[in-house]
């Protein structure tokens, strides 16, 4: 079947529906949730009910708006107070890592070609393209396991993956992009490709902080008639923010991901409405760019290179990721190994390296088909063998902690304009030991009981209130001034 405009809405919304439904069940197993988008994806495919989608241009714009919009979210909710005691780490594993992965894995696919077990041969350039595409953790499949099955890790593990797979990208995406050209162009000097990778480099982080103080200022100055309008303005400064790095030679991927963390550590008006329209928006183009990229590839055809695959993704699980992480992370002794060693074990390829391995493809580059085959089956392994692990890995070196409440029972929640906490308090016994009444306890000053909840029933209290044990009481306070 062929894509038209009379059937690209029927057919979407039958493959978003089918792919919600499905991980629903495969969360029960373990399974990780964007993992099963892919297979569905690869179902509804040419080798499977015969849905025909062989763009592999159109696959890259899904990605780049969907990448786009999925960095900018997980820079929102990357807190600079949390990753500040690990930003040395993370920034070394997102740039030194990306490059000693790379560099490593290259030099064994450059070795292993042309053996006659395998079926490649590539020489040492194209040998490090394809380990570039595959060089970056993917911050959409990490993101998506760490929050949806709310792993709580000890020495920050948490925010410096979540640190490392945000904004490990942009070099994954430069390291490919000037492969490409030496490829293409036969040759470029040493020179011009520091040179290229300094000028991504300081226009993505220049130009992402300006547009994210920019878009801080003029949310919270903006007056608009309609309060879902502020997430929508959002998400065009998001678009243009990426597009205008992209057009002054910067790198786009680098630059969202600085914004979303500018604009998320910032005082921020309607950071509610914005929050909730970004989360829905970013898993709706999660599905759409794992359908998508499940639809273009053809799983028959992984076939003649499913061992070659196999091989390469093992050596990156076993030698390539873990001598980079440990390599990256040899200044810092008072991390222990079994810390390090899970940072190895998170080294998640999803959909970002298949992103990446379109531009070989759209390139020309000889032998890009057989390339993105490579790539995508080791998707595959690494979501298979890393995803479905990764919480077990935690608890089997003893890395997990218990879980922490988000918000409060009450499901209540007030505007960020109005400087208090919500914070909310099972009664014991011993509380109510000096009296029953809520004028009996006490409370600090600064500091009010909103809500009592007793069972299913919420109660307005005052201070003549009869309070019982086992009653959940909601405080709102004032924060304190440093």
């Amino acid at each position: 079947m062929i894509f038209t405009a009379e059937n690209i809405l029927l057919l979407g919304s039958v493959l978003i529906f089918c792919s919600i439904l499905i991980s629903k069940t495969g969360y029960r197993f373990g399974i990780p949730t964007l993992l099963l988008f892919l297979l569905v994806g690869m179902l509804f495919g040419s080798d499977g009910l015969g849905l025909q989608f062989h763009s592999a241009t159109d696959a890259q714009f899904i990605g780049m708006m969907a990448l786009s919009i999925i960095l900018f979210t997980g820079g929102m909710d990357t807190k600079f107070t949390e990753i500040r005691p690990v930003l040395a780490q993370g920034i070394l594993l997102s740039t030194v890592g990306v490059l000693a992965t790379t560099l490593l894995t290259g030099l064994f696919i450059c070795y292993i070609s042309g053996w006659d077990s395998t079926n490649i041969s590539l020489p040492l350039t194209t040998s490090l393209l394809l380990a570039a595409t595959m060089s970056s953790t993917d911050s959409a499949s990490v993101f998506n396991l760490l929050r949806s099955q709310r792993m709580n890790l000890k020495h920050n593990l948490r925010p410096m993956l979540e640190l490392e797979s945000g904004s490990n990208d942009p070099m994954a995406y430069m390291l490919t992009i000037v492969l490409i050209q030496v490829i293409t162009s036969d040759g470029m000097s040493w020179a011009v490709i520091l040179k290229d990778l300094a000028i991504q480099f300081f226009f993505g982080a220049i130009i992402g902080f300006a547009l994210g103080r920019f878009a801080v200022w003029i949310i919270n100055r903006i007056s608009l008639s309609n309060g879902s309008l502020y997430p929508i303005l959002l998400l065009s400064l998001v678009f243009f923010t990426f597009t205008i790095t992209d057009l002054l030679h910067g790198n786009g991927y680098l630059a969202v991901y600085i914004t979303g963390v500018t604009v998320g550590n910032a005082r921020l008006a309607n950071r509610k409405e914005i929050n909730t329209f970004m989360n829905g928006l970013t898993w709706l183009f999660q599905i759409i760019m794992f359908l998508a990229l499940g639809l273009l590839v053809n799983p028959l055809e992984m076939v003649d290179v499913a061992a070659v695959a196999l091989l390469i993704g093992v050596f990156m699980i076993v030698v390539a990721r873990p001598v980079s992480v440990f390599l990256c992370l040899l200044p810092f002794r008072r991390l222990p190994a079994r810390a390090k060693w899970f940072v190895s074990w998170v080294g998640l390829r999803g959909a970002v390296p298949i992103i990446f391995a379109t531009y070989p493809v759209i390139a020309r580059v000889e032998g890009s088909q057989q390339l993105f085959n490579i790539v995508f089956f080791i998707t595959l392994v690494s979501l298979v063998v890393q995803g479905m692990t990764i919480a077990r890995a935690a608890r089997l070196l003893h890395l997990d902690l218990p879980e922490e409440k988000e918000g409060n029972e009450f499901g209540v929640e007030l505007p960020e304009e109005i400087d208090t906490q919500l914070r909310d308090l099972t009664l014991t016994p011993d509380m109510l030991a000096r009296g029953n009444r809520l004028a009996d306890m006490n409370i600090p000053r600064g500091t009010l009981v909103m809500l009592v909840k007793r069972g299913d029933e919420f109660l307005i209290p005052n201070g003549q209130m009869e309070l019982h044990v086992g009653d959940k009481l909601l405080f709102i306070s004032e924060n304190r001034k440093p």
